[in-house]
């Protein structure tokens, strides 16, 4: 469990966490965040925390990933007034991109960014819903440094820990501070 939360506070986000048996394959147990964005007291919770944790490292840029990361990348600069760069898969941005690998549990991706996303340079939190087994975390590190800039920290609301994301992502990156809000251990 997360220590930058009480218990009472990590309940009250599980509980507008659904789970969805056998999605999107057999076998996957789908942490289905809608509900949690749907209510107003506990979106806002959520945006609040993440703001308290990323406020202190000074990010200069917030960065979000594809596609459920924008819902809270996206308040999280609001709040911080800072700008939002945003990671999307291959083919989905208009102008000159970088593109780095981004394998995640069911096939093998490409997440790209406006090569002029990051100012020079740059210190960013990345925000995503959910760390998994870390692999789009770790491509979405990537990226950021390909581009140059430096990673302050890498947030989620959801951490699946029984799929070592985040052994991964230290192991890839072991100087990047990662929060995430809500674990489950199986």
């Amino acid at each position: 469990m997360s220590s930058f939360l009480s218990p009472s506070t990590q309940n009250e986000i599980k509980e507008k966490i659904f789970e969805v048996p056998d999605f999107p394959q057999p076998g996957v147990n789908f942490k289905d965040i809608t509900p949690l964005v749907q209510s107003p007291s506990v979106y806002n919770l959520v945006i609040d925390k993440i703001t308290e944790w990323a406020k202190p490292k000074k990010p200069d840029l917030i960065v979000g990933i594809e596609s459920r990361g924008f819902l809270f990348a996206a308040p999280l600069a609001r709040d911080l007034k800072l700008g939002l760069a945003i990671i999307r898969k291959k083919g989905k941005l208009p102008r000159e991109t970088i593109m780095v690998k981004a394998p995640n549990e069911y096939a093998l991706e490409y997440f790209e960014m406006h090569k002029d996303a990051l100012p020079s340079p740059a210190r960013v939190i990345i925000v995503d819903d959910l760390i998994a087994t870390g692999s789009s975390s770790i491509s979405a590190i990537d990226l950021v440094k390909k581009l140059g800039g430096t990673v302050a920290g890498f947030a989620a609301v959801v951490e699946l820990s029984f799929l070592k994301g985040r052994e991964a992502i230290l192991k890839a990156h072991p100087d990047v501070e990662i929060l995430a809000l809500v674990n489950y251990e199986a």
